[in-house]
């Protein structure tokens, strides 16, 4: 009889490993071999140089964070969504957009304004709280 438990407790063990092994997500690593300890240092350096130009402009280096998969491509300008390119596009302080004539104001500055201008009164609610 314990020797039938001893039996299946391995066999639940042995599979339990087995699903946490399938389970693990790997991720991408280096191909070279670079000294561990160090921060990069010379071996990052020299993996830098090996990259070609033309590898460089044609593809995302370092955006593959799966073992198997491969860097993506860089795709032409009109590949990409309009409102990409407006990303770092700057945005008026609230200190400006009060000097402004909130009528004339574009939709999406007006609501910048609605929300600059909320959070600008939280914050002055909340430090007359905290000083009482």
């Amino acid at each position: 009889m314990a020797m039938r438990c001893i039996k299946s407790l391995r066999v639940i063990v042995s599979t339990k490993e087995a699903v946490r092994i399938v389970d693990q997500r790997t991720f991408a690593t280096s191909t070279s071999k670079a000294k561990k300890g160090g921060k990069g240092g010379a071996a990052a350096d020299a993996q830098k140089e090996t990259l070609s130009k033309e590898v460089k402009s044609t593809t995302v280096v370092g955006a593959n964070i799966l073992k198997d998969g491969a860097d993506p491509k860089v795709l032409p300008d009109s590949e990409y969504p309009d409102w990409l390119w407006h990303l770092l596009d700057k945005h008026p302080p609230l200190s400006e957009l009060r000097r402004k004539n909130i009528e004339t104001l574009p939709f999406e500055d007006l609501k910048r304004f609605v929300k600059l201008d909320n959070r600008a009164s939280i914050k002055e609610n909340n430090s007359a709280k905290a000083k009482n």
